[in-house]
């Protein structure tokens, strides 16, 4: 039985990591900016936890305990060309998707290597690997946040701590049914910009199917550095392991410069 902590726990493919992390027997500590929206999971610890307040993650983690494995799953998104994209809504991004993962990882770290064990486990996106036109904001917080932990998985293998990417691709977890959207007067982006998901819907999975998946690479002999989660995002980072660098690849397939087939 590991100890697991989990941030973004209250709703999506957080709340049903949780369960699943609890119902093969680990101690789950839960935690969400409000605690509130963690009643009914049957966890052992419902903790408040702000990604973006360093005094916040670092009281979560205290009260937790011993961290053996992490999952840093909080995340926001919202669409617009990047024209279109306001910086100050894109700083606020990076605050809670790739800053926000830095600060639980530091906070948990000093534990980890005191040890000489534990995992910590990222929440990125097929989007972290390819682009999906309007999504550019979130997709940049999620290609930065790969680099990080690909350094960090290096940097913490002398300590005997691995480090992962989780890389699901389409979750029916209710996430992007009212996504805020920016874009410039009369968009001259509209047509390329639009979202349309229509194809990678069709590969769609359940939060519980994702959170399977992590819990599978968490309790894993050996963890991958990157974790397809889902048939239909191990099929779009093959294809965009076989696609030419001078080809944007974005969602759905190559695509023209413009994206449009996207």
């Amino acid at each position: 039985m590991a100890s697991v902590l989990i941030t973004g726990a209250s709703k999506g493919i957080g709340r049903a990591t949780a369960a699943e992390f609890a119902r093969r027997g680990h101690r789950v500590v839960a935690t969400a900016r409000d605690p509130r929206s963690l009643a009914g999971l049957d966890v052992d610890q419902r903790l408040p936890l702000d990604v973006t307040d360093a005094e916040s993650v670092a009281a979560a983690v205290r009260n937790a305990g011993e961290v053996d494995i992490l999952v840093s799953n909080a995340g926001v998104i919202f669409y617009a060309a990047v024209e279109a994209t306001p910086p100050e809504k894109l700083a606020e991004l990076f605050d809670v998707n790739t800053l926000g993962s830095l600060r639980v990882a530091q906070a948990v770290l000093p534990g980890m290597r005191a040890r000489g064990n534990g995992r910590l486990l990222f929440i990125s996106s097929v989007v972290g690997r390819i682009v999906a036109p309007p999504g550019a904001a979130y997709q940049t917080t999620k290609w930065a946040l790969e680099g990080l932990v690909e350094a960090l998985a290096i940097e913490v293998a002398p300590f005997g701590l691995e480090a992962a990417l989780l890389e699901p691709g389409m979750v029916s977890s209710g996430a992007l049914d009212a996504v805020t959207s920016y874009a410039l007067p009369d968009d001259p982006y509209h047509a390329i910009a639009a979202p349309d998901t229509n194809g990678a819907r069709s590969g769609m999975i359940t939060p519980e199917e994702a959170a399977a998946e992590v819990a599978d690479a968490a309790e894993s002999p050996r963890l991958p550095l990157r974790v397809p989660v889902g048939d239909a995002a191990r099929a779009i980072l093959a294809a965009r392991r076989e696609a030419p660098d001078t080809i944007p690849f974005v969602l759905g397939g190559p695509a023209a410069t413009t994206g449009a087939e996207a």
